[in-house]
């Protein structure tokens, strides 16, 4: 990307976008894999081990459940075994808790250190990896709160959804009439707006990493910039989201036992693999997202101002000097080749 003028950027598709993704984890290897390996692997191993956790678990709560309708109300056997379930119920509640507050800390974690690693190495600033992770705690609350408000709109725009869908089947139990397709097209226009939305507050959390703005002001500035690149970012987005999902779905089928591998040492090696790949496709993902953001501002023709995104991102120049105005890209490649 920093090879790039700015009118090949403002034109970069999805395969242009890949490799310029590509190009900077190359570029700083050792930097992405040492944030890949203390940020994002961690979050991995808690999102792969949930599985292994809650799975045997939702079984005994199934077969304790089962157990307690079968047997005579206020009997001994019914009271030992309301205990084990409320015991499992409990002990459910505890782990999802703690592996929500555990994704949350380190998905946010991870975006900040890697978004802030790629606008450092855009602007030429020197990087490191303890500067990255002294960035962290400057962005942490913004991030958090733009996190909050997407996933309160996410949880109002399902409600809706459920809403829609129960008044369907009420007109029909009432009328007699199929609300089949209606319901079909409701549904397929439900998750083509539940992608968008996704896209735009993965954009928003570059945009509350690097801009004063985040919350509801992140999410419309994210659709301000997708504007003219929807189709570009919006497969960008669904390649991403589908690698994801396929090795996700993968370690699912391992761990369920649906599978012709019997050797313990087999199932533990494909999981480990599976969780590598989980690792570097997250890594690549923010990275992507993060050249999207780029592209997006050279695309509507906005500046970068080096000074103020320093002042934003950790408050020292370096070896710059503070600069009066914005720097457009133009002005900044010129430099970079005088340099």
């Amino acid at each position: 990307m920093m090879d790039r003028e700015p009118d090949e950027m403002r034109n970069l598709g999805v395969v242009g976008i890949c490799k310029e993704a590509y190009n900077i984890l190359q570029l700083h290897i050792r930097l992405f894999l040492s944030l890949a390996l203390t940020l994002v692997l961690p979050l991995g191993v808690v999102v792969f081990c949930h599985s292994l956790i809650t799975r045997p678990l939702w079984k005994k709560i199934h077969h304790n459940s089962h157990e307690l309708q079968m047997e005579t109300p206020d009997s001994p056997a019914a009271h030992d075994t309301q205990g084990r379930l409320d015991a499992e119920l409990f002990g459910l509640g505890v782990i999802t808790v703690f592996y929500m507050i555990f994704v949350l800390a380190f998905s946010l974690l991870s975006t900040a250190a890697i978004v802030y690693s790629v606008a450092c190495i855009y602007t030429a600033k020197g990087l490191s990896y303890t500067k990255v992770l002294s960035v962290i705690p400057k962005v942490w609350e913004r991030l958090m709160f733009t996190f909050l408000w997407a996933h309160c709109l996410i949880f109002l725009y399902y409600f809706v959804f459920f809403i829609i869908i129960i008044l369907f089947l009420l007109i029909q139990n009432a009328s007699g009439i199929s609300v089949l397709i209606p319901g079909i097209v409701v549904t397929v226009v439900f998750y083509c707006f539940l992608v968008y939305f996704n896209l735009v507050w993965h954009l928003a959390s570059v945009v509350s990493v690097l801009e004063d703005s985040c919350g509801i002001g992140a999410l419309k500035k994210s659709v301000d910039l997708i504007k003219g690149k929807r189709w570009v970012a919006c497969s960008v987005f669904f390649l991403y989201a589908f690698c994801t999902s396929l090795v996700l779905t993968s370690c699912n089928h391992l761990v369920s036992g649906h599978h012709h591998m019997h050797s313990m040492f087999g199932r533990v090696f494909f999981v480990f693999v599976l969780l590598l790949l989980w690792t570097a496709v997250t890594l690549i993902g923010i990275l992507v997202q993060t050249v999207v953001y780029f592209v997006c501002k050279s695309f509507h023709h906005e500046s970068i101002d080096r000074y103020a995104l320093s002042e934003h991102l950790d408050g020292d120049l370096g070896e710059y000097m503070p600069l009066k105005g914005p720097v457009s890209l133009e002005a900044l490649e010129a430099e970079l080749e005088e340099i």
